[in-house]
């Protein structure tokens, strides 16, 4: 997840613009090893209806040799939504359950990790429910004053198990930990 030094994962409706994109080589091998490990792409319908799926079909279209951009394409995506009947966007399947029997049943299938990529309250549903294994928080070297959170729906204190922080020479930094289960 993306967010600001203060914890700001969008603006408050939802904008992205404060996000630093300066990718050098040592960032983008960590990004692309840790979807290589995943098979399963997550999103909430907000997200996936302002513009995620599409902005990386056109990124692949404009530039076919974009293999970040062809792994989110190829990759199935699951939408979580309580609103939509049929999925509109390709290699996509609609998840209309509880969440957090959706999300065991997607545990329990072979395969390699599944990674979420968000909006904020799909995100925040996820922490609440306690159904993310592992963190990984990418900071940008930004700052706003009001926004987006995902831990703003805990209802206790949540304590976790650090297990990496790294500053990338772009100005990002990967903090990754795991949830204590106390």
């Amino acid at each position: 997840m993306q967010m600001t030094i203060n914890g700001y994962v969008a603006g408050p409706n939802g904008e992205n613009d404060w996000m630093t994109w300066n990718p050098d080589d040592e960032f983008m091998d960590f990004i692309n090893s840790h979807f290589n490990s995943s098979d399963t792409i997550l999103l909430g319908r907000k997200m996936a209806d302002a513009g995620f799926i599409k902005y990386w079909e056109d990124a692949l279209e404009k530039n076919p040799d974009t293999p970040f951009a062809k792994q989110i394409v190829e990759t199935p995506k699951v939408i979580f939504t309580k609103t939509l009947d049929k999925s509109t966007w390709n290699n996509t399947t609609l998840a209309k359950g509880n969440l957090a029997e959706e999300i065991a049943s997607l545990k329990k299938q072979n395969g390699k990790d599944i990674i979420v990529f968000g909006g904020a309250g799909f995100v925040s549903s996820l922490i609440k429910e306690g159904l993310i294994d592992e963190y990984y928080l990418i900071i940008n070297p930004t700052a706003m004053g009001n926004g987006m959170t995902i831990f703003n729906s805990l209802d206790r204190i949540q304590k976790f198990t650090p297990i990496q922080a790294k500053l990338y020479p772009g100005g990002k930094t990967v903090l990754s930990y795991m949830p204590k289960n106390d």
